[in-house]
């Protein structure tokens, strides 16, 4: 597929950060400046490309970004910031462009100091392989444990100008969204006002990233950007923009596919698993309840084994701190009724058929109200085990 987006380049190498030659640097480019925004984890342990990113992105303008994996240059201290630094210093001196406009991510292993003695020098031919072809290398180079590079890409005609909008994540384990969990960058040729681009993103991020989770963590270095150069000469996106709407859908579209790759590729998973909870006292109720479910590693534990085992689920439900009746919940696996105020209507088997389906939906319903909420989640196996105790420290 083309995965082109005017006004931008990008390129993937490998600079010698991991083993066995894989890439492990990428760098991402606009043609002039773009406006920018950013959302980054909540964790409070943040690695300094989180912080050094973070700080520049306050004007929204970007031209830069310069994308590490294999180390997180986390926990490392005034040296970590200084390396982090450096690495914009050194992209904006081969592009010839004031360094407060370039941006760094990184992500990779915590607590260990970036080897500057060699990435620098791998800079110049970073630089020298930019392409308008060149974000699947770039994809490529900013994966750790993911077993595929994600990419997704739309375009619409927006009063009359084609408009693309592209998005990059790496992202398969360690995925718990208070946003962001992961990183993601997203580019646009479209224009867009700073303030409305930062409402857009926060907005469809709700419905999207923030609705995931693989194993109930946050990471230290997570974060989502989207740059708008504007080359597709559009007039400007604004509140009351008629094209306003199309832009929002395709946003919501990228980052809901997106999503659904990285539930896809998380960490020796089987499965994924959509959990709705109705009829919830609030939203807030709901989810909490939802997530409760999502990250249970008996429920997760027990989907891997294809066990009706709805014990565990309402379990989970009653841990939650929601406001619920504890004798009127009803619990559903795709369309089958497996419990009916709180107590089984004996169609495990049914239910048992279900789980053996590479996705599927469990719907819990509260009868507490009239708010719903919905997560996505994966199972848990034996290889997410093998995978993170043998991830290296």
């Amino acid at each position: 597929m083309n995965y082109n987006v005017p006004g931008f380049l990008a390129s993937g190498i490998s600079a010698g950060i991991k083993k066995q030659s894989a890439r492990d640097l990428g760098l991402l480019t606009s043609e002039k400046p773009a406006t920018a925004v950013g959302v980054f984890t909540t964790n409070k342990i943040k690695a300094a490309p989180v912080l050094l990113t973070q700080d520049k992105l306050h004007r929204g303008l970007a031209q830069a970004l310069i994308v590490n994996s294999g180390n997180a240059n986390a926990c490392t201290g005034a040296a970590g910031m200084r390396d982090a630094q450096q690495l914009c210093q050194s992209v904006a001196t081969e592009l010839t462009l004031p360094e407060d406009l370039v941006m760094v991510a990184s992500t990779g292993i915590i607590g260990v100091p970036l080897p500057m003695e060699t990435i620098t020098p791998h800079i110049p031919r970073l630089v020298a392989s930019l392409s308008p072809a060149g974000l699947e290398d770039f994809a490529e180079a900013i994966m750790t444990t993911d077993t595929f590079p994600k990419l997704v890409i739309q375009k619409e005609v927006l009063a009359g100008k084609e408009v693309t909008l592209c998005g990059i994540a790496k992202g398969a384990g360690m995925i718990m969204p208070s946003m962001a969990t992961l990183l993601s960058f997203i580019i646009t040729d479209a224009a867009i006002e700073c303030s409305l681009l930062r409402d857009l993103l926060t907005e469809a991020l709700e419905t999207s990233y923030n609705r995931i989770t693989i194993d109930g963590e946050t990471s230290t270095n997570d974060m989502v950007i989207i740059m708008a150069n504007g080359c597709a000469g559009n007039h400007i996106l604004r509140e009351q923009s008629p094209d306003l709407a199309t832009f929002r859908k395709m946003l919501h579209s990228l980052l809901g596919d997106l999503s659904h790759l990285i539930l896809k590729d998380a960490e020796g998973s089987t499965k994924i698993i959509h959990i709705r909870v109705e009829n919830a006292r609030s939203p807030e109720e709901a989810k909490k309840v939802a997530y409760k479910v999502a990250n249970s590693l008996l429920v997760k534990t027990a989907f891997y084994g294809e066990d009706a085992n709805w014990g565990r689920i309402l379990a989970a439900v009653g841990q939650a701190g929601a406001d619920i009746d504890p004798e009127h919940i009803d619990i559903f696996f795709d369309d089958v009724m497996l419990v009916k105020n709180s107590t089984s209507t004996g169609a495990a088997a049914r239910a048992q058929d279900i789980l053996k389906q590479a996705e599927f939906r469990i719907t819990i319903d509260l009868h507490s109200g009239a708010a719903a909420a919905a997560v996505a989640t994966t199972d848990i196996t034996n290889e997410y085990v093998k995978i993170n105790s043998a991830y290296p420290t």
